[in-house]
């Protein structure tokens, strides 16, 4: 019994990886502009099919990653430049229109390029082993995700907490009008909090695929939803918080199917929300939330 929860908790942290991927990318973005970017999710789509693209052009996988993470940041630069910065200061509710417009134009746009058909997607045949340690089987793609997440998370709170950027970020991310009185340059900041956002999501894409095997035009509107639930979860507009709730969502939904029997397997989607009504109910601002009054 130890060794299946233990496979099924790598199967968690795996999922969770994916969750914290993109939920991190929601919640930088509503810190700084106070957005809630419903487009975010297809940027998971975005990086999956520019995988795919790119390994059939015969492009090595340790450049694909790299490659990946460029398109996923020229997207979301695109997107905020074009669509969202023009609407800067408008009311919240004009804001969530537009990020649905975004997210409806983005899906029938790639239903008409790449159409319907879901497309096979593999990782290289060394990544789909699977290895056995101390009785525990577990697959090098799950292990291969769980790692290079961290390494990214990692090195995403040391561009936040260690540079002169992410000084910047937090410092409009506090109060938006005293950083541009400070002589903070509030449009760039934004744009690399949409850049680095962005990236992260579509290497989501990455890994989604090769743990799933599929992919579609409408592959990211779960992660996107699903990721939006970690960032309620975690508190929205925290870091921090979107990453762990990436995890304690991905957890809990691989524990809910594998410890529970099999006729509840069909219900994880329930699970998920009625985890997120019972902590919104417990804590409405997220469990790992700041208290901060609301800025003017």
């Amino acid at each position: 019994m130890s060794q299946y929860l233990f496979q099924q908790l790598i199967n968690g942290l795996a999922l969770g990886s994916l969750y914290a991927l993109v939920a991190i990318g929601f919640s930088m973005i509503y810190g700084i502009v106070r957005l809630i970017n419903f487009a975010h999710g297809d940027l998971v789509m975005i990086g999956a099919f520019s995988t795919l693209a790119l390994v059939s052009a015969g492009v090595p996988w340790p450049v694909i990653l790299i490659f990946v993470l460029a398109i996923g940041a020229l997207a979301g630069m695109a997107i905020e430049t074009i669509i969202f910065r023009p609407m800067r200061g408008a009311s919240p509710v004009t804001g969530f229109i537009a990020t649905l417009a975004v997210s409806i134009a983005i899906q029938n746009s790639a239903l008409m390029i790449l159409s319907g058909q879901p497309r096979n997607f593999l990782f290289p045949a060394f990544m789909r082993q699977r290895i056995e340690f101390s009785g525990v089987n577990a697959s090098l793609t799950d292990l291969v995700i769980i790692v290079l997440t961290l390494l990214l998370i990692g090195g995403l709170f040391l561009v936040v907490y260690r540079t002169k950027l992410g000084t910047a970020m937090r410092a409009t991310a506090e109060n938006l009008m005293a950083a541009r009185l400070m002589g903070v340059a509030v449009n760039r900041t934004i744009l690399a909090a949409f850049a680095i956002g962005s990236a992260l999501a579509a290497v989501s894409g990455l890994f989604w695929g090769g743990k799933f095997g599929q992919i579609d035009p409408l592959l990211g509107f779960v992660p996107g939803l699903k990721a939006f639930v970690a960032c309620v979860i975690g508190g929205v507009g925290s870091i921090g918080g979107a990453m762990l709730g990436g995890y304690i969502l991905g957890l809990a939904e691989v524990l809910f199917v594998g410890l529970l029997p099999q006729e509840f397997s069909g219900y994880r989607d329930t699970f998920v929300f009625l985890l997120l009504i019972v902590i919104l109910l417990v804590k409405p601002s997220g469990l790992f939330a700041r208290n901060t009054e609301e800025r003017a």
